[in-house]
């Protein structure tokens, strides 16, 4: 596969709450950006029906065309606006509009017009109108931008259209700004700013129209909602207060008949205020997390809220939850880095607080939380919070460790271990061995040692308190030793000097630790030290053993940027190389290491092998953020890469989280054709007999016989072919029930079927010569005769391939039919 189609995205694990979720027209789907790509959801099983994945970037907005309920627009960072045909999954068009989109606002009102939010500075976005030009083209250039509002906030929750698309409401910060499309006339509002302490929080969060009436409710910092009225003069407006909320309203949004509005925001409540009175409100509580957003269903039965925690919550008119989509949970520190469940193949890392979650990336679904702190969570950000800071799996997964501690000050530190087992009969993890206290200060690695037939399970843990602890399973912990718990069998350490990394090799038989600028190397059967290497270009970073063919090698970098091979077997270093890592990540299944390093420009990817010193595949900036974590995930069907530099991706898919938790991965699927695979199956086979329908239809490959390619092009008349046909691809690779009118399509379809200019027919031949021709014509009929015998000779060589040519014969009688005078028919 060429380099280019191996491309870094947003696939699985992608925030589901980046923008307002999408409602279909019946309530059945609902659609939602997922980093690149648009997924499409049940609403009653909760599955993902389809995956609309073409744009090259973040998707940024979507929404429902207008004019057919059937179509869903999508627009991304990659500057173009696609068009879908969400029941069947297919791409019908790509308008592409140049700069970078951030929002797309479609009113009912509008004819073929979308307004977008676009960049013109870093800071400052302008909200301008495109027209998406009609063509049968799937690809389609849209630059002609005229502008509508400048200075508006980049979030689409602070515009909104009202009654039916006649004005623009804009807010940022202390201003509201209300743009009427037919007059081109502007009311500004603005409220009180920061230097009055009693409306210090009076900032506009988010705003929405009322679906029949001129009333607008803008949402605030202080948690109050204000409807306003009476805004076609800057003098005579009115607005009134609702406030519930004691924190910043997050999304607003009214019912399809506008006697509700809908208010959520921190406290994890959906607020229905019904009639717009503050005494009539309705209350759906313990919705888990920030809500983000709020959208409502076109036909009004159903509502939805997307949550800070990655989650959608779809809810009936009557308040009650009736479905939730749980994407990956975005926690505010992944401490326990991502690691990989031997079980299922599941991605684990912290989830809600005290939580860890194991998240399938192939179904790319959430498939359980386990708790580990076991404690109500109390919502309060100047509590100090018990965390969830290390896990790690043992023995295929039968065996999960994991470190919890709470820390007041320097001097007072809860520090807890628990040893959790895997059982068939629950199918999940149950508490075996809880262990206070197991290191006087912060445990800062552990892990298990994964050999094959290994006597007792083996965990190691490491401590900034300069030692480091195995731990065993005994049998021994009760008289009857039915018991299985977990105890300390070794305390090691080097100098006092604090442990930072663990690593068994992968036959177990040596474990590997590094104290601050030494690296240590045990026997794991007798626990004596081997051999020590000392890098004094730093403390080490990471610490990992090679793999397969590259056992026998140890890798370490620094925090000074250094890389360092050491060869076990001579005790000595390989090699070493200047370079600022991030992430070091082996791959089980191969003798491949990742390396990402931070530099400047971004995070730049190295893979390697332990072996040799040079890079098999670099990757430059495959992102701008810094990369925190990395992780190898075994593939469920494996690659056939067979170029060197791509051969790490045949047994594993390499992903990686960046700082602000975007979970990114490479994907080795080239880009898709222009047809999608439904589409595709509409093509006509190429084993068609050879009709008058299907020569003007069917697909014909341009092969002649050397003989044929002899006669003079003047003596041929050649068909067009249909693959250069604008009609019939139109008709044959669009679905029928997106299909353009038959008036747009008649005039294309019978301009296709006439010949080109550039075959001269008979029909274009003057009169004198084709006297001449037909003087020639008739002394030479045996000739004719002879020559059609030779091409029909040549046909039956060539078979049904070959492309059906008029012979002098049969123009002769085609001109003939032309001058008969049928004007007789007109009397009968």
């Amino acid at each position: 596969m060429a380099v280019e189609c191996i491309r870094v995205v947003r696939c699985g694990g992608s925030q589901l709450n980046f923008r307002r979720a999408v409602f279909s027209a019946d309530s059945k789907f609902l659609f939602c950006v997922s980093g690149d790509f648009v997924k499409v959801y049940s609403t009653a099983t909760e599955e993902c029906v389809h995956v609309l994945h073409g744009h090259r970037n973040v998707v940024s907005g979507i929404l429902l065309n207008p004019n057919n309920h059937l179509q869903l627009y999508s627009c991304s960072f990659d500057g173009t606006i696609k068009l879908w045909d969400y029941v069947d999954g297919i791409l019908i068009k790509t308008f592409t509009v140049g700069p970078k989109l951030h929002a797309i606002f479609i009113p009912p009102g509008a004819e073929e017009s979308v307004f977008l939010t676009i960049s013109k500075e870093p800071d400052i976005f302008q909200l301008v109108s495109v027209k998406l030009p009609k063509s049968p083209s799937q690809d389609v250039s849209a630059k002609e931008l005229s502008f509508v509002l400048d200075y508006v906030n980049r979030s689409p929750k602070c515009i909104a259209f009202g009654n039916e698309g006649e004005y623009i409401v804009a807010v940022r910060d202390f201003y509201l700004s209300v743009y009427f499309l037919k007059k081109k006339k502007t009311c500004n509002f603005t409220l009180p700013s920061t230097k009055n302490k009693k409306n210090a929080k009076n900032k506009f969060t988010c705003v929405a129209c009322h679906p029949k009436e001129d009333c607008i409710a803008s949402g605030h910092m202080d948690g109050r909602i204000r409807l306003w009225r009476n805004f076609h003069d800057e003098k005579k407006y009115t607005y009134t207060s609702l406030h519930w909320h004691h924190d910043m309203v997050m999304d607003l949004a009214f019912t399809v008949t506008g006697t509700s509005l809908l208010s959520g925001g921190r406290e994890c409540v959906l607020v229905e205020w019904r009639d717009g009175a503050e005494k009539n409100k309705e209350f759906l509580p313990r919705l888990g997390s920030t809500i983000e957003h709020i959208s409502v269903s076109p036909a009004g039965d159903l509502f939805c809220t997307s949550h800070s925690d990655n989650k959608i919550t779809v809810i009936h008119r009557n308040l009650d939850p009736c479905a939730v989509i749980q994407g990956l949970v975005k926690d505010r520190s992944i401490s326990t880095g991502l690691v990989v469940d031997p079980r299922t193949k599941a991605l684990v890392l912290n989830g809600k607080p005290g939580h860890l979650q194991f998240y399938s990336l192939q179904g790319d679904k959430q498939l359980y939380n386990l708790d580990i702190i076991q404690q109500e969570y109390i919502n309060d950000d100047g509590l100090i919070q018990i965390e969830l800071t290390k896990a790690a799996f043992g023995c295929s997964g039968i065996w999960l460790a994991t470190v919890e501690q709470r820390q007041e000050n320097e001097t007072e530190l809860e520090l807890q271990m628990k040893l959790w087992t895997y059982s068939k009969k629950n199918h999940g993890f149950v508490l075996n061995t809880k262990i206070t206290m197991p290191h006087d200060d912060h445990i800062t690695a552990l892990c298990f040692n994964n050999a094959e037939n290994l006597e007792k399970p083996t965990l190691v843990t490491a401590s900034r308190d300069g030692r480091f602890k195995v731990w065993v399973l005994a049998d021994d912990s009760d008289i009857y030793k039915k018991a299985m718990g977990w105890t300390c069998d070794f305390v090691g350490s080097y100098h006092k000097y604090q442990a930072t990394n663990c690593c068994f090799s992968e036959d177990g038989s040596l474990l590997a630790v590094s104290f601050e600028e030494i690296v240590t190397v045990w026997d794991s059967e007798t626990w004596e030290l081997k051999c020590t290497f000392c890098q004094r270009a730093g403390k080490i970073r990471h610490l990992c053993f090679g793999r397969l063919t590259c056992s026998k090698y140890l890798l370490g970098t620094t925090e000074n940027a250094t890389l360092c091979c050491w060869n076990l077997l001579s005790c000595s270093l390989q090699w070493s190389a200047k370079l600022n890592v991030r992430v070091l990540e082996p791959d089980p299944y191969s003798d491949h290491v990742a390396a990402l390093s931070q530099s400047a420009a971004g995070s730049d990817l190295f893979v390697f092998k332990p072996s040799e010193p040079r890079p098999l595949y670099i990757r430059k900036n495959v992102t701008r953020e810094e990369v925190q974590w990395g992780v190898f995930v075994p593939r469920d069907v494996p690659e056939s890469f067979t170029s060197e530099a791509h051969q790490w991706l045949n047994r594993s898919q390499f992903y990686f989280l960046t700082r602000s938790q975007c979970l990114l991965t490479f994907s080795t699927k080239a880009p898709g054709e222009k047809l999608t695979p439904t589409s595709k199956q509409l093509l006509a086979e190429e084993s068609l007999p050879t009709t008058p329908f299907s020569v003007i239809l069917g697909k014909h490959r341009q092969q002649q016989d050397v003989r044929l390619n002899q006669t003079s092009e003047n003596e041929l008349i050649q068909l067009p072919l249909t693959e250069n046909i604008p009609a019939i691809n139109e008709l044959l690779h669009t679905p029928a029930h997106v299909l353009p009118s038959a008036a747009f399509l008649c005039s294309l379809f019978v301009n296709s079927l006439l010949l080109s200019k550039e075959n001269k027919s008979s029909e274009e031949l003057p009169d004198d010569i084709d006297m001449e021709e037909k003087k020639e014509s008739d002394v030479s009929d045996e000739e004719n005769d002879f020559t059609e015998k030779a091409q029909e000779a040549n046909n039956t060589d060539l078979g049904e391939d070959v492309i059906h040519h008029l012979s002098k014969s049969e123009e002769k009688e085609l001109r003939k039919f032309r001058k008969v005078d049928y004007s007789w028919l007109a009397a009968l």
